[in-house]
Formats: structure tokens, sequence, C-alpha cells
């Protein structure tokens, strides 16, 4: 997992949602350490990230989203993406994800998540992308979660 403060993936991020989703997620002039920060600790969405591994990890967690799912970064450092459903919707999340794989990415996204303590909250007006580097390349796939409540 990156850390809170790792530039080069908060760039990362922040280009890749502009590139495919045509809008920012950052504050017009924020850059730099500046913006990892924000996207970190102050940004009023939650923003999670997990890599292109067979079972896909999560490799980014802002503080938001640690305060909805109830984990620490740490706890969410390689945890399987496919835990924040339940067991009985896995198989739906991953058919969202492989539709946003083809796609590029969806926005207007709602569904269930289940927090460390098994809350169970829906997560709503969620954009989630392909996480692509200036090449092109697939580094993951990102979840901007603008909206949650407990079911």
């Amino acid at each position: 997992m990156t850390s809170p403060d790792d530039v080069a993936f908060a760039e990362l991020l922040a280009a890749s949602h502009e590139r495919v989703v045509g809008t920012r997620i950052l504050p017009e002039g924020l850059a730099g350490a500046e913006a990892a920060r924000w996207l970190y600790g102050e940004a009023p969405f939650g923003l999670l990230a997990h890599d292109t591994s067979a079972d896909p990890a999560f490799v980014y967690a802002n503080a938001t989203a640690q305060k909805c799912f109830e984990y620490s970064w740490e706890e969410f450092a390689g945890m399987p993406s496919r835990l924040s459903a339940e067991a009985d919707n896995r198989d739906k999340r991953q058919e969202f994800m492989d539709g946003v794989l083809r796609q590029g990415y969806v926005s207007g996204y709602r569904g269930v998540r289940i927090a460390k303590s098994g809350r169970r909250f829906w997560i709503e007006d969620t954009t989630v992308w392909n996480l692509l580097d200036r090449d092109g390349g697939l580094r993951g796939q990102a979840a901007l979660i603008r909206g949650w409540a407990d079911v």
C-alpha cells in the first residue's frame, strides 16, 4: 500500500480521474504534497483504490473512507477489496467492477457495503474508474464516494 502522503500516487489518482472521467477532484491550484495531504485528510468524499492483482487488494484509503468502513490505514493495506461488500453481494460487485474495466468509468453508482463492525451501509453517488497512468497502463481501479448512509 502507498502511504497517505505519497505525492506520486495522489497525482495518479487526480490525473487519472481527470483523464478518464473528465472532471477534477482537487481544488484549483492544489498540487504536490499539499494535494496529497488534502486528498487523504481533508477531502469531503471517500476515496479508495485497489491494485490489479488477481484478487485486487486496497492500496489507498483516505481518512473519510477509513471512518466510513471503520478500518485503519494499516488494516486497509493489502485487504482484498471484495471484502468491502457482504459475501452475498460480492458476485454483483465483481460484475460491476468488470463493467467498469470495460467502460472506463461509471458515475452515480449506489451499493451496499459492510464496515469492520458488520454495520451495513449504502455508498451513494459513487464514481468508479480505471486508474490509468500517463501511458494508459492500468494501475487498478478507484472509487470516489460522495455519500453514505446506514442501511
